[in-house]
C-alpha cells in the first residue's frame, strides 16, 4: 500500500513538472550608466520574439534610450531602441493588444513603440508609474506590452528625469528628446533564476 501511494505521488510530481511553465526569458541591457534586466512575458509571443531577434542579432548594441515622456511628477515612460534606423530594422510585427495578452502597462512594464498598427520594429519603452492609459480599449488598440523590468528601475527613473530639449521630432514629441541619450552598450540574454518550489 505504501509503495502504491509513493508511486502515485511520484507520478503526480512528474505531471506537475511537465506542465510547469518554463521560466521567462530574461534580457540584460548594459548601458553606459548601469544595467536593466527585463523578463519577457510568454503571453505576448510575437512581440517577445521580435524583441529577442533584435537582441540575438545585436541590433540593439550601440543604440540608446533617447526619449523621456513625463506624464506626471514621477510618471511617464522612457523610450529606447533603434530610433527607426533602417540599417538595424527588421520586418514590422503584428500588433498584440493587451486585450488579447491580458497584460497591463503597470510600473516597470516594457512595451513596443509604434506609429500605426503593425509598424512596431526595434523601438520600445519602459513605463514608470501607472500607464494603464496605454492599454487597449474598445476604441483604442493601445500598445503591445511584452515584459517587465526585474532590475534597474532606479536607472529608468533617472532617465525619465534627465534633461530634454525644448524641441522634438514632431508636435507630439516637443520637449521629450533626452539631451544626452543613455547608450545601450550591449543587449543579451541571461540565465533566468531557478524556479522556487
Amino acid at each position: 500500500m505504501r509503495q502504491w501511494l509513493s508511486g502515485i505521488a511520484f507520478a503526480l510530481a512528474l505531471v506537475g513538472t511537465a506542465h510547469a511553465a518554463p521560466p521567462p526569458v530574461q534580457v540584460r541591457l548594459d548601458t553606459d550608466q548601469g544595467a536593466i534586466v527585463v523578463a519577457l512575458d510568454r503571453r505576448a509571443p510575437i512581440t517577445s520574439a521580435n524583441f529577442l531577434a533584435y537582441v540575438d542579432q545585436h541590433r540593439l548594441d550601440g543604440t540608446s534610450f533617447y526619449r523621456a515622456v513625463r506624464s506626471g511628477r514621477r510618471e511617464g515612460l522612457v523610450q529606447g531602441g533603434i530610433s527607426n534606423d533602417m540599417t538595424r530594422m527588421l520586418k514590422p510585427v503584428k500588433h498584440e493588444p493587451t486585450s488579447v495578452t491580458g497584460l497591463h502597462h503597470d510600473d516597470g512594464t516594457v512595451s513596443m513603440a509604434r506609429d500605426d498598427l503593425g509598424t512596431a520594429t526595434g523601438d520600445f519603452f519602459v513605463v514608470v508609474g501607472d500607464g494603464r492609459y496605454l492599454d487597449a480599449t474598445r476604441k483604442d488598440p493601445g500598445f503591445a506590452a511584452f515584459g517587465h523590468v526585474v532590475s534597474g528601475m532606479a536607472l529608468v527613473r533617472r532617465m525619465l528625469a534627465a534633461p530634454t530639449f525644448k524641441g522634438g521630432w514632431s508636435k507630439d514629441t516637443q520637449g521629450q528628446q533626452i539631451v544626452h541619450p543613455i547608450r545601450i552598450v550591449r543587449a543579451q540574454r541571461i540565465a533566468s533564476p531557478a524556479p522556487r518550489h
